[in-house]
């Protein structure tokens, strides 16, 4: 799967322009906020954002700029999830689940070392990653995905458990972004 189908997929469920009262990201149009496209230089009304800005904004913010690109590379199952994660709760989040599950799976650090989850992906996770598929093979990928999503999925639950107005969007977020990448 590439980037250009991810976008598309993303922007397919998250649709078209909304403000729902709920919605702490305030105004979104193909599921971009308007504090992100602020930061990525738009300028306009919300209403208005060109579907091509979004793509260019899901391209370098959700897949290059936090280097997902790199991590399907080793395992395209999490590089896609961590997309999609990333999309709907902020690529740092997405990269602390990964770096995470690395450190869950290394056997007490005597598969490759511990990494710091610190919401980056650089060069000691990218290694952490590349080092479990050497040990346990390409399979472990689709370990590394489900565990990202067990992750999301109890972090909607905490959002919801936190914050009841949060209630109206509990069961899209469970329904639709779980287990996308099965």
């Amino acid at each position: 799967m590439d980037v250009e189908k991810l976008i598309d997929e993303v922007i397919a469920r998250e649709g078209g322009y909304t403000n729902h009262p709920a919605d702490r990201g305030g105004p979104t149009n193909f599921g971009i906020t308007e504090q992100v496209a602020k930061a990525f230089g738009y300028k306009g009304d919300m209403k208005d954002l060109p579907r091509a800005t979004a793509v260019a904004i899901y391209r370098e913010r959700y897949w290059t700029g936090p280097k997902f690109d790199q991590v399907a590379a080793i395992f395209p199952q999490v590089g896609h999830e961590l997309f999609d994660t990333g999309v709907n709760m902020g690529p740092s989040t997405a990269a602390k689940f990964l770096q995470r599950v690395l450190n869950a799976l290394n056997r007490g650090a005597t598969d490759y070392p511990d990494i710091g989850v610190d919401g980056g992906i650089g060069k000691l996770t990218l290694a952490a990653a590349a080092g479990l598929k050497a040990k346990r093979g390409a399979a472990v990928g689709e370990v590394v995905r489900q565990a990202i999503d067990a992750l999301q999925g109890a972090r909607y639950i905490d959002i919801v458990e936190a914050n009841p107005s949060q209630e109206v969007f509990a069961y899209g977020w469970l329904s639709q972004r779980l287990g996308l990448f099965q």
